[in-house]
């Protein structure tokens, strides 16, 4: 008997709230499906693009009455590169929907009961916060539909890559995340290479000169660019002391990359004009930024976030600190100005070495930083170097917590843990392995990354 076809389009559907990865949500036959760039409230045609045993996944098709949540996105690579995908929704909307989002995962994922939710966070400026962007080169740029590329200049570009396709770059005109000088940076770069005939790097055959451009930017207005190339030869020295003479970056630096990833730890960076780093300030402090550094990419939103870790840790002056997954200790710092002393614990080397030298750049001679994966750092011999806890900050990767970095919280039995996480989903889970011991006292999102769906999230646990 032939399998009965699946229905791949329905017509005037009422989408639902926001969902998982930003996508609203429609229902047929209490099926979910997940409607891409698409706003609560929407009335739509909508098409399957995907299935899977529990939703499906579906583009628009036609938009017969909007939101009144839904607004002109108001940059012209919206929907391609994959970035800035809330550019759609009311800002308003936008807080609404990551604080439900938020509430959400502690509730149902975590089956967690707060005692205090906290109003999220917003954002004053909602375009052009970050202070991070990474470029990628290609010689296979991505088409939009009404081009061809016989009748194009040049099939090159210097973008972002197109979702979905590795070997596909979209050449980004103006990008709305970055200080609008990143663009022109970006673009001067672009400009240069083309017309000197410097070869774009093709993600297939691993083969051409320019690869990836890195740029960073400070408060106090200082540049980072960096540039990623797989030979030093006279071409690529031409470009960097184009781009220093023409930018006067305050840090400009070079790698060269002949593997077949982008990932730039495992590489030599070379400074190659102006100082080897950028300077920004956090919670009245100084904190060095190399061209490997983890930072906060919004660093106004960043000096909010920390500003409610240590509202909720309430420090008194008298405290030890545990700061796990530390990175170039910026929690760890925050909280010693307010603490008797600070420990921050972090995996990666170069990250401590930063950590050490940002505590003496801002004479902080009351904190402590240590290598090593967590798991297997706490011991008997670490409580009696450091003191036993009164308060331990965590703020893991999206990944959340590694289950015996938990257990280990559990045998501690700190009074107090302040939990940051960049993803409420992993965070539940993880509240709720620590559900034993702690109560869940106070919750509050912080919005770190206006027109995209993701949101951070601080939560206070108290021991029982």
């Amino acid at each position: 008997m032939a399998r009965r076809a699946k229905q791949q389009y329905f017509e005037r559907l009422r989408l639902l709230a926001g969902g998982g990865e930003g996508h609203a949500i429609a229902k047929v036959d209490s099926k979910v499906i997940f409607v891409k760039y698409g706003a609560p409230g929407d009335l739509v045609d909508i098409k399957i693009i995907g299935r899977k045993k529990r939703f499906s996944l579906a583009r628009i098709e036609k938009i017969h009455e909007p939101s009144q949540y839904r607004v002109e996105p108001f940059c012209e690579h919206y929907g391609v590169c994959g970035g800035c995908k809330w550019q759609h929704l009311d800002y308003d909307e936008q807080l609404k929907l990551k604080d439900q989002w938020a509430k959400d995962c502690l509730q149902r994922i975590g089956k967690i009961e707060i005692d205090e939710y906290l109003p999220i966070l917003g954002a004053d400026a909602q375009r052009f916060y970050r202070n991070k962007m990474e470029y990628t080169f290609s010689n296979k740029r991505w088409l939009y539909e009404d081009e061809i590329l016989e009748e194009l200049p040049h099939g090159n570009a210097l973008g972002f890559h197109a979702p979905g396709r590795f070997d596909k770059v979209v050449d980004i005109q103006k990008c709305w995340l970055q200080d609008d000088a990143a663009n022109a940076i970006r673009n001067e770069i672009r400009d240069y290479c083309l017309s000197h005939e410097l070869a774009f790097y093709d993600l297939r055959s691993h083969e051409g000169l320019v690869r990836n451009l890195m740029l960073r930017n400070s408060s106090s207005g200082h540049w980072m660019i960096s540039l990623f190339i797989t030979e030093f030869n006279n071409q690529s020295k031409a470009l960097l002391d184009h781009i220093y003479d023409t930018f006067s970056p305050h840090s400009l630096n070079y790698a060269v990359n002949t593997k077949k990833n982008d990932s730039i730890f495992d590489l030599d960076i070379i400074n190659y004009k102006g100082k080897d780093h950028i300077i920004e300030r956090l919670q009245d402090l100084d904190f060095k930024i190399h061209p490997k550094s983890f930072f906060q990419t919004n660093s106004k939103q960043a000096d909010k976030l920390y500003q409610v870790a240590l509202d909720m840790a309430g420090l008194k002056g008298d405290e030890v600190v545990y700061d796990l997954y530390c990175g170039t200790g910026t929690i760890t710092l925050a909280a010693a100005k307010h603490a008797r002393k600070a420990i921050g614990v972090e995996i990666v080397d170069e990250a401590i070495v930063l950590a050490k030298e940002n505590a003496q750049l801002n004479g902080m001679d009351n904190s402590v930083f240590v290598v090593g994966d967590m798991k297997d750092v706490f011991n008997d011999e670490f409580y009696q170097n450091h003191g036993a806890p009164d308060l331990i900050i965590t703020d893991p990767p999206r990944s959340g917590m590694h289950p015996k970095v938990v257990q280990q919280l559990l045998e501690i039995n700190c009074p107090r843990i302040v939990y940051v996480s960049c993803n409420p989903a992993t965070q539940a889970r993880d509240l709720q392995m620590l559900s034993s011991h702690y109560n869940a006292v106070r919750s509050r999102a912080v919005d770190m990354f206006p027109q995209t769906h993701h949101v951070e999230n601080v939560v206070l646990l108290e021991l029982i």
